[in-house]
C-alpha cells in the first residue's frame, strides 16, 4: 500500500499592529531675560517696531520644515507667533525701543520668538550677545596689536604714502618723530583701515604721484584730467573720466611705459 503524503500545514501568520509614535518635540528655547538694541549706533528717544504683517511692511518667516512662509503677528493672549497658529480675538501691543534700546524679561517668550523671526532683525535690531561681543572684542584687539606693530617696523616711504590718507599734504611738514608717531596713533585709531591700507600696493604708487605733483616734477591740469612733465610740458597720461587723477597715476604706473616714468621721477625724489 502506498503511503498516504502528508499536506505541509500552512504557517499561522501574526498580524502585528505596529504603533507608531509621534517625534517628541525637543523644546530647546533657552529661558533668559534678553537685550536688543537698534544698529548703527542710533538711539532715538522711542523707535516703533512693526508688530505684525502689512503691505507696507511685510512681516512674514520662511518655515523650511513645512516649506512656505508664514505670517507673523505680536499678540499678548497668543502663544504662538504665527498667524495660522492663533486663535480667537487677539490683543495687539506695540514693541518700543527707547534711546535705541528694548529689554525683554524671559517671561515674555512670545515676543522673544517674534523678535528672532523678524525679518528686521540684524538689519534695523539685533540682541545682544556677550560672547559675540567678546569675540568682536578680541578680533578688534588682535588688529590693533597686528596694526601697532606694523607701524612701529615701517619705513619711512610707506608710513608717509599711508599717513598722507589720513591728513593729507601736510604729512610732508612732519618730521620723522612726528611722522612716526602719527602714523601710531592712526593704527591705535583704526586698525582696520590701517591695515587694509598697507596691504594696499597702490598707496605707495598714490604717493609718488602727489609727492611728484607737490614738488613740481609733474604737473596736473586745472581740470585735473591730464599729467605732464614740468619740464618740457610733454604729456604722460589722460585720466579717465570720474576718476581720481592720483589713483589713475598709480596704476599707470604699472604699464611699461608708466614704470619708466616711475624710476624717473624715484630718482628726483631723493
Amino acid at each position: 500500500m502506498e503511503k498516504t503524503k502528508k499536506k505541509p500545514t500552512a504557517k499561522t501568520v501574526e498580524t502585528i499592529d505596529k504603533v507608531v509614535e509621534t517625534p517628541k518635540v525637543i523644546d530647546t528655547w533657552e529661558y533668559k531675560d534678553r537685550n536688543y538694541y537698534l544698529l548703527n549706533g542710533k538711539e532715538p528717544l522711542t523707535y516703533t517696531l512693526p508688530s505684525r504683517h502689512s503691505r507696507r511692511y511685510p512681516l512674514v518667516y520662511f518655515d523650511k520644515n513645512k516649506g512656505y512662509e508664514r505670517e507673523l503677528r505680536y499678540a499678548t493672549n497668543q502663544k504662538s507667533i504665527f498667524v495660522d497658529e492663533q486663535q480667537g480675538s487677539v490683543t495687539m501691543k506695540h514693541i518700543v525701543f527707547k534711546d535705541g534700546h528694548m529689554m525683554v524679561p524671559k517671561e515674555k517668550r512670545n515676543l522673544q520668538e517674534f523678535l528672532s523671526h523678524h525679518p528686521h532683525k540684524d538689519l534695523i535690531f539685533t540682541e545682544f550677545d556677550r560672547v559675540a561681543v567678546a569675540e568682536d572684542q578680541f578680533d578688534y584687539l588682535e588688529a590693533e596689536i597686528a596694526a601697532m606693530n606694523m607701524a612701529y617696523e615701517m619705513e619711512v616711504d610707506k608710513s608717509e604714502a599711508i599717513l598722507r590718507v589720513e591728513v593729507g599734504s601736510s604729512v610732508s611738514k612732519l618730521s620723522s618723530k612726528e611722522l612716526r608717531r602719527d602714523l601710531l596713533l592712526f593704527a591705535k585709531r583704526d586698525p582696520i583701515l590701517f591695515l587694509e591700507l598697507a596691504q594696499d600696493e597702490n598707496v605707495e604708487l598714490r604717493n609718488v604721484a602727489i609727492r611728484a605733483t607737490e614738488d613740481r616734477i609733474v604737473i596736473l591740469s586745472d581740470d585735473n584730467r591730464s599729467f605732464k612733465w614740468a619740464t618740457n610740458g610733454r604729456k604722460l597720461l589722460n585720466v579717465p573720466f570720474d576718476e581720481n587723477p592720483y589713483s589713475a597715476m598709480a596704476a599707470w604706473f604699472k604699464t611699461d611705459e608708466g614704470l619708466e616714468v616711475y624710476n624717473s621721477i624715484q630718482k628726483k625724489l631723493k
